[in-house]
């Protein structure tokens, strides 16, 4: 590990903002870390949390949770929340099959998955994001009618999880192959990650679905 992840990790232990595979605010997060009663929404895969941070800059009545396995790669979003003076927003590193050791049920209203990992190579098809295991997980933490929202530019994800929705019988409230062709369903479409506008740049198509389990 390089010398400015090792900085990062230790840096981050004192991030208020910060919380390391602590199963302690499981039903508490908006009495203890948020002192709230607003929405919850999770960025789950949030890599840099850049869309986290946006999307609390945007939403100052919700609360949000950036959520990552990779501790250095959360520091750039934390870091931003705290220079931002952003108390709407945190992150928490864990694995997110793990979501209901950290989550109670219907503790949850919403779910953003941003460019995930496609999992696109044979028998991997478990490990993408949108799969009926990871919808699974997340039912145990969703409350009724609370959404999920992806947004990828890999082709195959997107008509993965549009057939997962469609015969797992969930609720596919909108998807669009093409969300920069027309005027954009939310504004928060507009929000763009270091790894979209890369994409965008090199000429590919942003893909968005949002649905309800």
């Amino acid at each position: 590990m390089g010398k400015n992840k090792l900085k990062h990790l230790e840096e981050m232990k004192d991030f208020p903002n910060v919380f390391q595979l602590d199963k302690r605010y499981k039903g508490k997060w908006k009495t203890e870390v948020f002192k709230n009663t607003n929405p919850i929404t999770l960025e789950l895969a949030c890599g840099k949390g850049e869309y986290s941070v946006q999307l609390a800059e945007k939403n100052r009545d919700r609360n949000f949770i950036g959520i990552d396995i990779k501790g250095p790669r959360i520091y750039t979003g934390a870091k931003q929340a705290i220079d931002r003076k952003l108390d709407n927003v945190v992150f928490l590193r864990m694995l997110i099959d793990h979501l209901p050791d950290y989550f109670e049920a219907e503790e949850v209203d919403e779910i953003w998955i941003t460019f995930p990992d496609p999992h696109s190579r044979k028998g991997k098809a478990k490990q993408r994001l949108t799969s009926s295991k990871f919808n699974a997980i997340y039912s145990k933490v969703l409350k009724p009618g609370g959404t999920i929202h992806l947004k990828t530019d890999d082709t195959g994800l997107y008509d993965f999880t549009l057939e997962t929705v469609k015969e797992s019988g969930h609720h596919l409230l909108y998807n669009d192959d093409d969300i920069y062709s027309g005027q954009l369903f939310d504004p928060v479409l507009s929000i763009k990650t270091y790894y979209e506008k890369m994409h965008l740049a090199e000429g590919k198509q942003i893909k968005y679905v949002k649905y309800r389990l």
